[in-house]
């Protein structure tokens, strides 16, 4: 069994930052590729930002150069640091992880959701 928790969203001003956290834990042999997906109201989910296990990272465009994604793979956690957020960054932010259980399985995992709000 594996789980990813995710924690730091909440509500900020335009402007302001957040910082997400997610950490996996469970039977886990290798976590692979991780990443942060976002999903507003009516809309579709959508990738954010996606980190790979050697460290080569990718955003949506609208994201670059505000949003950074990192990862601490001794702790199987993966943060996003998000600034000069905007209403538009307004979404519930899910964690997704493709990770190699010790069973050998290899699956997608995802978070349970943080809502972000930018709101003045």
């Amino acid at each position: 069994q594996v789980q990813l928790v995710e924690s730091g969203g909440g509500l900020v001003q335009p402007g302001g930052s957040l910082r997400l956290s997610c950490a996996a834990s469970g039977s886990i042999f290798r976590i692979n590729a991780m990443a942060w997906y976002r999903q507003a109201p009516g809309k579709q989910r959508e990738l954010v930002a996606h980190a790979t296990t050697g460290g080569s990272t990718n955003y949506t465009a609208s994201v670059k150069g505000r949003f950074t994604i990192s990862r601490d793979n001794a702790k199987n956690t993966v943060y996003l640091q998000m600034n000069s957020l905007k209403p538009e960054d307004t979404a519930v932010y899910y964690c997704n992880a493709d990770i190699t259980t010790k069973s050998f399985r290899y699956n997608t995992y995802w978070g349970q959701g943080t809502q972000v709000t930018v709101s003045s």
